[in-house]
């Protein structure tokens, strides 16, 4: 989790990579990252030890996931699929990683598809990645769309920084959900233990 010493620091230290990891917010957000609501902690023998892996349940959804650190969240007005939403996000670093969860109401089932498609490329856009090929994002109780999917994005920040993104996008209902892990370098078990967290509750 975030160390208490620097911490001011070290929350404009994830608010610098929050753009990268959610591709569209860098546009968004402010620069004060306010700590909402944290779920119980959640100790599973398949994740890193060296992680503090926790259960978290974004408010006004039924997903539930597992972050390896203490998440900060905010909502913001953002323009996505060509109208104003209101997007809401869970961001935190640990490990040499920043982990994010954003999710977004586009209230027509027929917008899905765009902002889907959106979130995806844009947050390739962000680092500067070329096109990767999509795998499929298997998230229990998911809205089944074909513009769902999960990818492995290699590129680099401005300053030319290598960078390593994770990424799922998914749907419920007619929210979308962009799930993202970034770092210079890749994360293996620690990712599988984030994607594998995600979930729909009946």
């Amino acid at each position: 989790s975030l160390a208490r010493a620097g911490g001011a620091a070290g929350r404009l230290s994830v608010l610098g990579v929050l753009g990268e990891v959610v591709g569209i917010i860098d546009r968004m957000i402010s620069r004060t990252l306010k700590v909402a609501w944290i779920a119980a902690c959640l100790v599973l023998l398949a994740c890193s030890p060296a992680l503090d892996w926790r259960e978290v349940r974004p408010p006004g959804t039924r997903l539930q996931a597992l972050f390896p650190c203490k998440p900060t969240a905010q909502e913001r007005k953002v323009r996505l699929a060509g109208q104003t939403v209101t997007l809401s996000l869970h961001a935190c670093a640990a490990a040499g990683w920043t982990w994010g969860l954003a999710h977004a109401d586009v209230v027509d089932p027929t917008l899905l598809g765009a902002a889907l498609n959106e979130l995806r490329s844009t947050a390739a856009a962000n680092i500067g990645a070329p096109a990767a090929e999509p795998l499929p994002a298997q998230v229990p109780g998911a809205t089944p769309h074909p513009a769902s999917a999960r990818m492995h994005l290699v590129g680099r920040r401005p300053d030319g920084q290598a960078l390593q993104m994770q990424m799922a996008v998914f749907a419920h209902g007619t929210r979308v959900f962009q799930a993202t892990v970034l770092g210079e370098r890749a994360s293996g078990e620690e990712a599988t233990s984030f994607f594998g967290g995600l979930r729909f509750l009946p």
